[in-house]
């Protein structure tokens, strides 16, 4: 089992983003310190939801701040870059690191970023393909071309190469092999889209074990259909996101998120944008936070390693990457990073 955190940055009422940043690179520090396994960090543009705007740079300072622990993007919205820019950055982090960095990439949302960014809604509706198999290429050849319908460049040399990693820890790959790429996946043509690579996916917290476990099967059907060996389809090492909050009463946990979350959840996902006046549809942010405390690792060290636990017999997934800032404090933060190091981890081994 590989316990990792999933920082969004998160801006909660009365905060400024200096302080939801501030908040990001601590409980970093404390994963590191707690024996955790990973730090996922998200990307977000023009909302409080999540205040950092560049994932992969946030995770240059974080893998400077720390030494063992990995540090992925969940995501790098891939519309929103230029693929070779991304692959470029993914290899640098990964090379300068030991190995310790992951690519996670996704297709974000109909937000207005397309707008601002460039890509249009294009990009988000049918560009993902081209744009993902352009990483996937720089990271693994030595010279590259696009001839794509959106990125035509003529063949250019890869600087530097992703997969000459001399010395890294044993999970980086075989051989000096590039750094991973996992793809987060909300429906069956992204899931398919994943399995066709060969790629591991990220799964949502929103989305309970029954939801994941059918992923999981759908994309072991779609990569044993694209040709990929057992090997592969049995080891891929997909991540589940989720949140957590360690208390010692039975209802300690829930009570405080309810008091926390529905404020920032409110005022962070109403601030989002649709590039073309599309109608949104906004979850009650109170039961949106009772259910992901029905879902997760959210109560009692007990409570948290069982459903840790179930999650990874129902669905066969065992890395994590849970939410801790949920409380919107330092302190409690931070706290809540230490007991799932101290508390629940010695009960899932």
């Amino acid at each position: 089992m590989r316990i990792g955190t999933f920082v969004l940055a998160a801006q909660f009422p009365g905060q400024g983003p200096g302080e939801a940043l501030h908040r990001a690179v601590r409980s970093t520090e404390a994963a590191e310190e707690s024996g955790l396994d990973s730090v996922w960090l998200a990307e977000h543009h023009f909302v409080p939801y999540g205040v950092c705007p560049s994932a992969t740079t946030l995770a240059a300072l974080l893998l400077g701040r720390t030494r063992r622990i990995r540090v992925g993007t969940a995501v790098s919205v891939l519309p929103n870059h230029h693929p070779v820019a991304l692959a470029e950055q993914a290899a640098l982090l990964h090379l300068t690191s030991g190995g310790r960095f992951s690519l996670g990439v996704g297709r974000g949302g109909p937000w207005v970023d397309l707008e601002v960014f460039g890509g249009g809604l294009d990009a988000y509706e049918n560009g993902f393909p081209e744009a993902l198999d352009l990483v996937l290429a720089w990271l693994r050849e030595p010279r590259v071309a696009g001839r794509g319908e959106r990125f035509g460049f003529r063949e250019v040399a890869v600087v530097p190469r992703a997969d000459e990693l001399l010395v890294g820890p044993a999970d980086a790959g075989e051989g000096g092999a590039g750094p991973e790429t996992v793809v987060a996946c909300t429906s069956p043509k992204s899931v398919r889209l994943a399995a066709g690579r060969a790629l591991p996916m990220l799964l949502g917290m929103h989305c309970g074990d029954e939801e994941k476990a059918e992923m999981v099967a759908l994309w072991r059907t779609a990569a044993r259909e694209a040709g990929h060996p057992p090997e592969v389809v049995e080891g891929a090492a997909h991540v589940s996101a989720g949140v957590a909050q360690i208390a010692d009463g039975a209802g300690d946990a829930t009570e405080l998120l309810v008091k926390t979350m529905p404020g920032w959840l409110r005022q962070g996902l109403d601030a989002h944008v649709t590039v073309d006046g599309r109608h949104r549809v906004m979850r009650d942010p109170v039961a949106y936070t009772e259910l992901l405390c029905g879902l997760h690792p959210v109560g009692t060290p007990r409570v948290a390693a069982d459903r840790l636990a179930a999650t990874a017999e129902r669905t066969g997934i065992t890395r994590f990457a849970l939410l801790v800032e949920g409380s919107g404090d330092l302190a409690a933060t931070e706290e809540n990073v230490r007991r799932l190091g101290a508390d629940v981890l010695p009960l899932l081994t």
